[in-house]
């Protein structure tokens, strides 16, 4: 059950950053076909491991199994740019984002 929730949520989340598996491996000090092993259920992370790859992939472990969440590395970013802002200006943001919503 975990293995594929593991599996495709990390395929999903490497796609975004627009990285093979291969360069991850590499990136994250593994064998050339890790993430390739994780991705195909041939292998599981240890936490260790997964602690590395969220670290890579930009995000929390909570994010990682989070899948209300469809890009944490995006959000994650978006909050650190909001990160220090006065309320005013958060406040129009609010209103842009709210907006754009509205037009879906």
């Amino acid at each position: 059950m975990y293995e594929r929730l593991i599996a495709e949520r990390l395929s999903k989340l490497r796609e975004q950053k627009g990285v093979s598996a291969r360069d991850m491996s590499l990136s994250i000090g593994q064998g050339a076909g890790y993430i390739n092993s994780i991705e195909n259920q041939k292998s599981k992370p240890s936490v260790k491991a997964l602690f590395y790859i969220c670290e890579y992939l930009g995000i929390t472990p909570k994010d990682f199994f989070d899948e209300e969440m469809p890009n944490p590395a995006l959000l994650n970013e978006l909050m650190g740019e909001l990160q220090g802002l006065d309320d005013k200006l958060l406040q129009h943001f609010l209103g842009i984002i709210r907006e754009l919503k509205a037009r879906r």
